[in-house]
């Protein structure tokens, strides 16, 4: 149905710097006159200040929680009635258009969830109240377009973030096909990204299954070794078990030593530490976080020091860098006493395992889940086994081996997430745009379930 797609009879010039040519009948509108009479263009968010951050009560949805077309749901925070009171809050329903007009990308939209509470939301997302013959996923869609968000890039101001003020966002044009064209462009995009969705989700999937099979691998390595015949002894650690006789176990302030270098300029090259890929360059990321000004003063890290996410430690956001750069000065940097009985990539394989990562989340403290935080005399004390420098080698070396073949399917399937996502946002791009014509093709659709929310694919848009 997709590739039968064709472009409108007719068009004309938008007008539009960031788009060109629109159907003949489409008409273009400043954002805040697509607001419903009655009610101002945009209602600021409410600044709330931390002491007012409670457990339960009137939800608050910040910038974190918009992505490009969708909410996420990162984190939990509320605020009780009588600061809602008192405060003068502004609440807003599902399916109002939030707006965020700071953060990477400023511009992005999604609309208003529905979370079963009341909802208000923080000073720098804006809520968009449609008028009754636009249609708010539509919305949303246009300004998901790459077009569309690398032109309000270019014209945002401000020091440290990218932000743009509530009358620069209600200024910019979007252009707009008749209501009834818009609700049968939502019914086409929602339908194509649920299919894509669904294929990611299955080959999401797979990447698990076989991520779990490399990581059994690795924790029989590095828990057993490779020789099965070797005898064995009580490791001393209850939730580890039995190590091979020959094998150490030494506390990790033996092991390590916590170093605070800082960058003069922060020219260094920037890294960041996951769950999934552990010490990486972020320029090989897909990060959409606030950027920094300068970089000055964050936390030098060079090849073989241990780098750990203080507060994603629990999570397994760790690992043994290989490479040279800086890291935030939140995380913390350990550095092996004697670089030579230390092989960094074995490190890496045991301190992410799941045995590690439970007892980590053990030793990690914190109210709530959410905010637990592994410091430096807990993780002095975490005990570590520690076989020989030359058998961590052979064992980097065998995992290396046995799981070539799961690294290269991983890969394959990540580069088809890749493509999807690709496909995606061009085709997204192409239907609000204007360049292929929709109107048949959602007359034709079956009706579908939407993907689950809970397994929904980060980038997707509505």
């Amino acid at each position: 149905m997709i590739a039968e797609l064709k472009p409108y009879a007719e068009y004309k010039e938008s007008g539009l710097p960031w788009l060109g040519q629109v159907p003949g009948h489409w008409e273009a509108s400043r954002v805040k006159n697509l607001a419903r009479p009655g009610y101002k263009t945009f209602v600021d968010g409410d600044w709330i200040e931390s002491p007012f951050i409670r457990e339960s009560g009137v939800r608050l949805i910040q910038t974190g929680n918009i992505g490009i077309g969708l909410y996420r749901e990162k984190g939990f925070r509320y605020i009780d009635e009588a600061t809602f009171q008192s405060f003068g809050c502004t609440d807003f329903q599902v399916g109002d258009v939030l707006i965020c007009r700071l953060g990477d990308p400023v511009g992005r939209a999604c609309l208003a969830p529905k979370l079963g509470v009341r909802m208000i939301t923080s000073v720098d997302v804006c809520i968009l109240k449609t008028r009754h013959d636009v249609v708010p996923a539509f919305v949303v869609y246009v300004m998901s377009a790459p077009q569309y968000l690398h032109w309000v890039g270019s014209l945002v101001r401000g020091s440290t973030r990218d932000r743009v003020s509530r009358s620069m966002l209600g200024g910019f044009m979007v252009i707009l096909p008749p209501p009834a064209e818009q609700a049968a462009i939502v019914r086409f995009l929602d339908w194509a990204n649920g299919r894509l969705e669904r294929a990611i989700r299955a080959k999401r999937k797979v990447i698990a299954l076989l991520g779990e099979q490399k990581q059994a691998i690795i924790h029989r390595a590095v828990t057993r070794g490779l020789d099965p015949s070797v005898p064995l002894k009580p490791s001393g650690i209850p939730w580890l078990g039995d190590i091979p006789q020959h094998w150490e176990v030494r506390r990790a302030k033996y092991l390590f030593r916590e170093v605070d270098d800082r960058s003069a300029n922060g020219s260094e090259e920037l890294l960041s530490v996951s769950h999934l890929t552990g010490v990486t360059p972020r320029s090989q990321k897909n990060i959409t976080m606030f950027k920094a000004a300068s970089y000055a003063g964050h936390k030098l890290c060079c090849p073989g020091d241990l780098v750990i996410n203080t507060m994603w430690a629990w999570m397994g956001a760790l690992g043994v860098s290989t490479h040279a750069g800086i890291i935030s000065p939140a995380y913390a940097v350990y550095r092996p006493r004697k670089t030579e009985s230390i092989v960094g990539v074995f490190m890496d394989g045991l301190l992410r395992s799941r045995p590690y990562v439970s007892n980590i989340i053990c030793r990690s403290t914190g109210l709530r889940a959410s905010r637990l935080r592994l410091y430096p005399e807990e993780f002095f004390r975490l005990p570590i086994i520690h076989p020989p420098a030359d058998e961590q080698q052979r064992i980097v070396e065998s995992i290396q081996i046995e799981t070539a073949e799961l690294n290269t399917a991983i890969s394959r399937l990540e580069r088809d997430i890749d493509l999807l996502r690709e496909y995606r946002t061009r085709l997204v791009a192409d239907v609000v745009t204007g360049k292929l014509d929709v109107r048949e093709a959602a007359l034709r659709l079956p009706d579908e379930a939407p993907p689950d929310a809970d397994a929904s694919d980060e980038d997707t848009v509505p």
